[in-house]
Formats: structure tokens, C-alpha cells, sequence
């Protein structure tokens, strides 16, 4: 190491310059977005950090000036070793952090309320509120492992790993997944929501300004995590008809055998274009019955709250091999559908004979 104090301080400036450098090429999308919900996130995060602010630098500074002040070298600063209480000061130090957590409170409350990702939109912009004659687009998502199928049930299409939607256009997304929990995000759009296997999560948002954003996992799902990446495209309405058109030209036809066989875990998935869906898929997905094989889970639960199928329900049980473990497990596959009531009415009889005898 060199001895020369003036060079030594340079090579330091020189390499926190250097570690520095990296953060250049971050992207400040989260604090500068093109949607109205994330603008409105992004002002929440200026305002609490602002608001916090205003006691952290009054801390430092104070700590600060009382270690150079009452330094044991300035013989000059006042000697007081009985004084133990200012009410001045106490006001100070009390009021001001109760003021700042109240703003806080009443802002959390307010924004978690308004920003709600279930509440519809009632605005475009801070501008311009959502005229009555429009009607969201909605589009239906499923994580897949590890990639994205987004169905779009106004234009009968869907795609995997791209996702578009007109400028100031209200967007309803409904969520869900086919085997664990991811986390939706598109950043310049809104902030992340989960979807989770069996249940359906909302997320209601607008795109303000046409331009490709990146849009991606936020909730780690195993190995191909890191590639589960889609370009959200922010279009014009004659863009978007236009690139339904394309999807309707170029795309073949979702159907429930193609959806199991894309449901397979894989990564680094091209984009795919589908120019019809069969018909109920996104609600079996949910209800995790694409197959055909077990029962809805929204026909159970009915069934759960109706009292219960009783001990018959047995004979509504059936086992395969789930997964990649080729371990069987139990299912239900019928009870009482309008597909096999026919087959389970007999067999039922049949067994309340048996209990009577």
C-alpha cells in the first residue's frame, strides 16, 4: 500500500466510485411508473418517508452536535449534573413523534382502503375519473410452473409469457395457480399480488402511458423461478385490436388436454399464442378439475355445506399417481355429479341395503 496520504484518499474515492457504478443501471420504474395505482404507491412511499424523515435528522443532527458540544476537551459548555427535567423538552420529544404516527396512521389507513386491489378503479388518472360507459378489460391469470398463461375471456384468446392491454383502460385481473404460490408484478403497473393454487386473488389497475414493461415473479417457486418473465405491452385500443387479430391468426386452440400438458413444469418458455380457450377453463383451474377426473372443489364445498356426503361418500374415492413421486394418492373423483349420479344412485341404495340388513 502506498504511504502518499493524498494518493491513498483517491484510490478510496476512486473504489466507492467503482462499487458505486453497478447502481447506475437500476431502474427507478417503482418511483417513476406509468400506471395510476403504482403512481399512487410510489407518492405513498415519498410522503412516509418524508414523514419519518423528520425525526430521524433531527436525531442524528442532535447526536451529532451533543458529542462535538459536551466533548471532554470544551471546558466551556455547560456543567449541570442535577438537572433532570424540562417539560419544554419532554413536550418536544414526546408531541413530535405522536404527531408524526398519527399522519402515519390516518395515511395508512386511507391508502389501504383506496388502494384496495379488489376495490374496482374510479379513476384513469388524478385527472380524469373512469367514465360510466367503460367496462374493464379482464383478463385472467395462471402461474404456471415457471410461466405465465393469461386468458383473455372478452376476445376468446390467451397467450403464455406476454400480456397487453390498452392505455387507460381499467384492467381486472383474476389470479390463481396451478401447483404453488407465486407473486404477481408488473412494477410500472401496480404492486404485486399473490396467486395461489384453488383460490382466485384480484388486482384491479390501468396502464397510463403505451410503452413494454417488465413483469415478473416476486414469490420464489422452485427451480425455473428466475426465468418466469413476461413483457406487459401497454398499447393503444387500435394497437390492441390489432394484436388480438395477430393472436387470433397465428394462435392454435386452448383446449383441456393442451392445458395439462403446458401445466408440466418447464422454463425459458417462448411466447405462445392461442386463438380460442375451451370452454369453463379457468374456472376448473381453480377448482383444480381440468382433467376430468376429480370433483370441482366448488362442487364439494356445496356439498360440505349442505351437511356432507355421510360415510357413501367413500364410494366416491379413487387414488392415481400424482406428481412426479408416483406415489398414489386418494382423490375424489364423483359424488353425485350430474355426469355420474346415475352410476352413484344405485350403488348408494345398494349400500343402505346392506346397513339394513
Amino acid at each position: 500500500m502506498t504511504s502518499n496520504p493524498l494518493l491513498k484518499r483517491l484510490l478510496t474515492r476512486l473504489g466507492l466510485l467503482l462499487a458505486a457504478l453497478p447502481l447506475a443501471a437500476c431502474d427507478l420504474v417503482v418511483m417513476k411508473p406509468s400506471g395510476d395505482i403504482a403512481s399512487q404507491q410510489a407518492d405513498l412511499i415519498v410522503t412516509s418517508t418524508v414523514l419519518m424523515l423528520l425525526i430521524i435528522v433531527p436525531v442524528i443532527f442532535l447526536t451529532l452536535l451533543f458529542a462535538w458540544r459536551y466533548r471532554a476537551s470544551n471546558k466551556s459548555a455547560t456543567y449541570e449534573p442535577d438537572w433532570d427535567h424540562s417539560t419544554r423538552l419532554e413536550l418536544v420529544i414526546w408531541g413530535a413523534p405522536l404527531l408524526i404516527i398519527i399522519a402515519l396512521g390516518a395515511i395508512t389507513w386511507i391508502s389501504t382502503h383506496k388502494l384496495d386491489p379488489y376495490r374496482p378503479l374510479d379513476r384513469i388518472d388524478e385527472n380524469r375519473p373512469v367514465p360510466q360507459d367503460v367496462a374493464p378489460l379482464v383478463v385472467e391469470v395462471v402461474a404456471l410452473d415457471w410461466k405465465w398463461l393469461f386468458l383473455y375471456p372478452e376476445q376468446g384468446i390467451a397467450t403464455v409469457n406476454e400480456l397487453a392491454a390498452p392505455v387507460d383502460r381499467p384492467i381486472q385481473f383474476k389470479l390463481t395457480s396451478s401447483t404453488v404460490m407465486n407473486a404477481f408484478y408488473v412494477p410500472a403497473l401496480a404492486g404485486m399480488i399473490y396467486a395461489m393454487p384453488g383460490m382466485e386473488t384480484k388486482l384491479h389497475a390501468v396502464i397510463n402511458k403505451a410503452g413494454v414493461y417488465d413483469g415478473f415473479s416476486s414469490n420464489f417457486s422452485g427451480d425455473g423461478f428466475s426465468h418466469m418473465r413476461f413483457k406487459f405491452h401497454g398499447l393503444s385500443n387500435a394497437d390492441f385490436e390489432a394484436w388480438v387479430a395477430r393472436n387470433k391468426a397465428e394462435g392454435s386452440e386452448l383446449t383441456r388436454e393442451g392445458y395439462l400438458e403446458l401445466e408440466k413444469p418447464s422454463a425459458k418458455e417462448p411466447i405462445r399464442r392461442y386463438a380460442s380457450v375451451s370452454n369453463g377453463l379457468y374456472d376448473a383451474i381453480v377448482n383444480r378439475c381440468v382433467d376430468g377426473s376429480k370433483m370441482c372443489m366448488a362442487m364439494m364445498m356445496a356439498i360440505d355445506a349442505s351437511g356432507g356426503g355421510g360415510k357413501g361418500s367413500i364410494a366416491g374415492l379413487a387414488s392415481k399417481p400424482w406428481g412426479n413421486d408416483d406415489l398414489e394418492r386418494t382423490y375424489v373423483s364423483a359424488l353425485c355429479t350430474p355426469e355420474n349420479a346415475g352410476d352413484y344412485a344405485p350403488r348408494a341404495a345398494a349400500q343402505s341395503q346392506l346397513k339394513l340388513r
